[in-house]
C-alpha cells in the first residue's frame, strides 16, 4: 500500500474541492493510504469525506493576506513546516500556494505531482502563488507530473510554464451514482412548471459571468421570451447581481436561490444548463449537467469543446460573450426541437464521465509513478 498526499487550501464550496473528494472517495482504499490536507480547516466539502480518508490541517480559519504570508517562505520551508510524515506521492490539487508548497519537498523518493484547474493564459495566471514568473517555472519544474484538466489547461502550461515536465490531461472526478440519486430529490415550489427552466451552478463571482447572463436574460424578456433562471451559489458579486435584477424588474424571473448541498435536484428539474464563465479549466458543473441528461449552452471557455465537442455534437459552444449566449439562449428556447435533441446528446455524453472511468484514469497515473 502506498502512502499519498493530496494538498488544497481548503475544502470551501468550488469544483475543484469537491472533485478533490469524489477522487479520495473512490480510490482503491486497499492500494492508496490517502491523507487529504487542507491548509485552512474550512468548507461544506469536508463533511462528506469518506472514514478512511485521513483528513488534516494546519489552521483552523482563512487569515487575511494569507497568500503574501505563504510567499515570504521558500516552498522548502514551507513543505517541512507543515508537512511531517513522508510520502511516495505528494499532489497539489490546485495551482498556486499549494503548487510552491508541495514543490518543496525535497524527499528524491517521493514522487510530486502538481494538478492545475484554471487555464494558462497568460504570465499572470501563470505566476498566482509564486513571487514571479521565473520563480513559478523553478518550481513547477521540480515535479514528476503536471496534470491539466482539460487539453487547453495542458497547452497553457507548455506555452507560459514549462515544457521540459511530462503533462497528463485527467478529467474531474464525478460521483455519478451519487449525482443521479440525489437529482431524484423533490425542488419544492422554486420552479414554476410550465416555465422553461435555465440553470447555472457555481461561486457568484466576476469570473462566471452571471452578469453577462442576466443581460441575455434582460434582452430575451424584452422581445417576449418566456423562461426563468435559477442561479445556485454564493460569492462576493451576490448582492450586486441581486440589486441589478430588481432594478431591471427581473427579481420573478432571474432567481438567486443561495447554497445548496444538493444542487442536483434543481438541476435535474431544468431544461436547459448555462455556463457563462469568462474563464473555466473544465466545468464540474457542465459535467453534471450532462451526466443528469440535462441540455447545455457553455461560452467557449477552456474544456468546453472537449464536453460538448468540437462542431456542438453534445451541446453549445457559443462565443464567449454577451451576445453569444443570447444567441444560444434564443435558439433553444425558440426552437423546442434542438432542445430535445441536445437533451438526448447529453445522456449520451454524460456516460462518458463515469466514475469508474475518470478513477481508474487517476489511479494508472498513480502506479506508473510507483513504478519508475
Amino acid at each position: 500500500m502506498k502512502k499519498i498526499l493530496f494538498l488544497i487550501p481548503n475544502l470551501m464550496h468550488g469544483g475543484a474541492e469537491k472533485v478533490l473528494v469524489n477522487l479520495v472517495n473512490n480510490l482503491n482504499p486497499s492500494k492508496y493510504e490517502i491523507t487529504l490536507f487542507s491548509i485552512f480547516d474550512q468548507g461544506v466539502n469536508k463533511e462528506f469525506l469518506n472514514q478512511n480518508i485521513n483528513y488534516q490541517y494546519k489552521f483552523k480559519k482563512v487569515f487575511r493576506g494569507n497568500s503574501h504570508f505563504f510567499k515570504l517562505f521558500s516552498p522548502e520551508f514551507l513543505y517541512k513546516w507543515l508537512i511531517k510524515e513522508e510520502y511516495d506521492i505528494a499532489i497539489s490539487f490546485l495551482e498556486g500556494p499549494a503548487a510552491r508548497i508541495i514543490s518543496g519537498c525535497q524527499n528524491p523518493a517521493t514522487k510530486k505531482i502538481a494538478w492545475i484547474h484554471t487555464e494558462i493564459q497568460d504570465q499572470s495566471t501563470a505566476k498566482v502563488g509564486f513571487r514571479t514568473l521565473k520563480d513559478a517555472k523553478k518550481y513547477y519544474e521540480k515535479f514528476d507530473r503536471i496534470v491539466g484538466v482539460s487539453q487547453q489547461v495542458v497547452e497553457g502550461i507548455q506555452k507560459f510554464i514549462t515544457t521540459k515536465i511530462p503533462t497528463h490531461v485527467l478529467y474531474n472526478v464525478n460521483d455519478t451514482e451519487t449525482i443521479i440519486e440525489k437529482g431524484k430529490e423533490s425542488v419544492g415550489a422554486i420552479f414554476s412548471p410550465e416555465i422553461p427552466t435555465l440553470i447555472s451552478v457555481g461561486k457568484i463571482v466576476k469570473i462566471k459571468g452571471f452578469d453577462r447572463l442576466l443581460e441575455a436574460h434582460k434582452r430575451l424578456k424584452e422581445q417576449g421570451g418566456v423562461h426563468q433562471i435559477v442561479l445556485v451559489g454564493i460569492g462576493a458579486e451576490e448582492a450586486a447581481l441581486t440589486k441589478k435584477a430588481k432594478e431591471w424588474g427581473l427579481s420573478d424571473s432571474f432567481k438567486l436561490v443561495g447554497f445548496y448541498k444538493n444542487p442536483y435536484k434543481l438541476l435535474a428539474k431544468s431544461d436547459l444548463y448555462i455556463c457563462s464563465s469568462l474563464r473555466e479549466g473544465f466545468s464540474t458543473a457542465v459535467t453534471e449537467a450532462l451526466i443528469l441528461g440535462i441540455p447545455v449552452i457553455s461560452t467557449e471557455v477552456s474544456g468546453a469543446k472537449e464536453l460538448l465537442g468540437e462542431n456542438n455534437e453534445f451541446g453549445i459552444v457559443t462565443e464567449n460573450s454577451t451576445e453569444g449566449l443570447y444567441q444560444a439562449m434564443k435558439l433553444l428556447l425558440t426552437h423546442p426541437d434542438q432542445l430535445t435533441h441536445f437533451k438526448q446528446q447529453a445522456e449520451i455524453r454524460g456516460n462518458e464521465f463515469s466514475t469508474e472511468k475518470t478513477v481508474l484514469a487517476v489511479e494508472n497515473l498513480l502506479d506508473s509513478l510507483r513504478h519508475e
